[in-house]
C-alpha cells in the first residue's frame, strides 16, 4: 500500500532516489529514465483523456485502464530483479495485461479501413494528443530495450510498450473519425 503523508524527504537532494529493493541510484541512471519516462507517457494520456468526448467511451475506458497499468509498468522497472528476499511480491505487467491491449487493437481497428500513406499528427484535439502518446511511449520502450541489454527486466514489460504505441496509433485513427478525418503524407507534396 502507498502512504505518501509528506510529499518532500530531502533523501533526492544528492541527486540520488530509492528503487523498489532500496537502492539508491543516480537520478540520470538508466533505469529511472525508462520507469520516468513510463510516467510521462501517463501523463500524455491524460491530457488525451481531457479530450475525447464522451462519444469515444470506448477509447476512454481503454485509456483508464492503460494509464492504471503505465503505474504498474514503473512499478516493476522501478524494482530491479534481485535474489533478495524484499518482504513483498514485486509488481511485474502480465502477459494478460499485454493480451488485453492487442483485445483492445483487434476491436478498434476492425472499423477502420487499411491505411493507403503513413498519417501526420493531426485530426482531432485527441488524436494529435494520442500521437504524442505514441511518440512518448515509443521512446519509453527503446529506453526499456537499453536498459534490458545491460539489467534484467520483466520481458512483458517491453512486449506491453511495443502494443501501447501500436494501441495509441490505432485509437488516434479511430477518434478521426474512425480514420475519415485522418491527415495523411503525401511524399514529396512541397518540393
Amino acid at each position: 500500500m502507498v502512504v505518501l503523508n509528506k510529499i518532500y524527504t530531502k533523501t533526492g537532494d544528492d541527486g540520488t532516489t530509492a528503487l523498489g529493493t532500496g537502492e539508491r541510484r543516480p537520478k540520470n541512471d538508466l533505469r529511472i529514465d525508462a520507469y520516468g519516462t513510463v510516467d510521462e507517457t501517463n501523463a500524455v494520456v491524460g491530457l488525451v483523456r481531457l479530450h475525447a468526448g464522451p462519444d469515444e467511451k470506448v477509447v476512454d475506458d481503454v485509456l483508464g485502464r492503460i494509464q492504471n497499468d503505465l503505474f504498474d509498468l514503473g512499478a516493476d522497472l522501478a524494482t530491479p530483479e534481485t535474489d533478495q528476499d524484499l518482504g513483498y511480491e514485486p509488481l511485474r505487467i502480465s502477459e494478460s495485461q499485454v493480451s488485453a491491449i492487442e483485445a483492445a487493437i483487434d476491436e478498434l481497428n476492425a472499423d477502420l479501413s487499411p491505411l493507403r500513406s503513413f498519417v501526420l499528427p493531426g485530426g482531432s484535439q485527441a488524436s494529435a494528443y494520442l500521437h504524442l502518446a505514441r511518440t512518448v511511449s515509443r521512446r519509453a520502450e527503446r529506453l526499456m530495450v537499453e536498459l534490458a541489454a545491460v539489467e534484467t527486466i520483466n520481458p512483458a514489460a517491453v512486449r506491453y510498450m511495443n502494443r501501447l504505441s501500436d494501441y495509441f496509433f490505432v485509437a488516434s485513427r479511430y477518434l478521426n473519425d474512425k480514420g475519415e478525418k485522418d491527415v495523411l503524407w503525401v511524399p514529396g507534396q512541397n518540393r
